[in-house]
């Protein structure tokens, strides 16, 4: 169990290298939405973007709302590692598989 775990933290170390050079703030904070768990999002504070991570998220969520901020710019002229791309394309193929679910 531990060699997943050191993966993803490596994953979640990439994410937030990704994040800089994106120019992107990363915030780790503890979020409550409606009295519920939130992991987080991307959001916009005067006209800057910024990804709000829940610091009591499980990593594996940490990973996930990165990967769903980040795949909203355009990553094709900037290095990503390839387990990375990897994960981008999917959660793009996942997003593709609960559209045609749902149409």
């Amino acid at each position: 169990m531990k060699k997943k775990s050191s993966k993803d933290q490596k994953l979640l170390e990439q994410l937030e290298e990704l994040s800089q050079r994106l120019n992107l703030k990363v915030r780790y904070e503890q979020i409550r939405k409606e009295s519920r768990f939130y992991p987080g999002g991307l959001c916009r504070v005067k006209d800057e973007d910024i990804i709000i991570i829940n610091s009591k998220a499980p990593l594996e969520d940490k990973i996930n709302t990165f990967v769903k901020a980040l795949k909203t710019f355009d990553l094709s002229n900037i290095f990503v590692y390839p387990a990375l791309r990897d994960l981008f394309k999917v959660e793009s193929e996942e997003n593709s598989a609960e559209i045609l679910e749902e149409g």
